[in-house]
């Protein structure tokens, strides 16, 4: 948070709150909770033998957990790598793309869709049959345009249109091919 105020002693408290809040925060120094003081008598009990006054030159000194939120987060940031997978270098990932990419040639043509038991028209047949032309096994649908066909009986002048007399086609004109 950023102070814009010209008054210094209003940016000194600011100062000293942040600093307050880093230094009593989970990371920082904090005080110690004791136990609550106990009204009445006190028993007296065997004592109990102090604990040791330094660990073991040999082992490092055991650090308290912190379960806060910026923990856990880096918990998660050391379980990372196990959970991605491997990242490939760049000839890695050429080569695996030039084993799934097979040569194709595009190309031109005009060849109509059939019409398929739904009502739509096939147009994977028709790349195949445009590319099988070429001299290719087989294609895929680039371009396609439609065009409506009608017949002859639409050109009598005074006659009405009617629902059959005119249907839309649709071709095929350009398909890349494959091997």
């Amino acid at each position: 948070m950023m102070v814009r105020s010209g008054n210094p002693a209003v940016q000194l408290g600011t100062l000293i709150s942040a600093a307050l809040l880093l230094l009593l925060s989970d990371g920082g120094i904090g005080w110690t909770q004791s136990a609550p003081p106990s009204l009445g008598l006190q028993q007296q009990g065997p004592q109990a033998a102090p604990p040791p006054a330094t660990p073991a030159p040999s082992a490092p000194p055991a650090r308290e957990e912190n379960s806060g939120l910026i923990n856990e987060m880096g918990k998660l940031f050391d379980k990372l790598p196990s959970i991605l997978p491997p990242i490939k270098s760049p000839s890695e990932t050429m080569n695996d793309l030039s084993r799934l990419a097979k040569p194709s040639t595009m190309v031109s043509g005009r060849v109509v869709c059939p019409i398929s038991s739904n009502g739509a028209p096939d147009c994977k047949q028709a790349a195949d049959q445009l590319c099988q032309g070429k001299g290719y096994k087989e294609g895929k649908s680039l371009n396609a345009d439609s065009a409506e066909k009608c017949s002859a009986k639409v050109l009598i002048p005074g006659r009405q249109r009617k629902p059959g007399d005119c249907r839309t086609d649709t071709f095929v004109t350009s398909a890349l091919c494959q091997n």
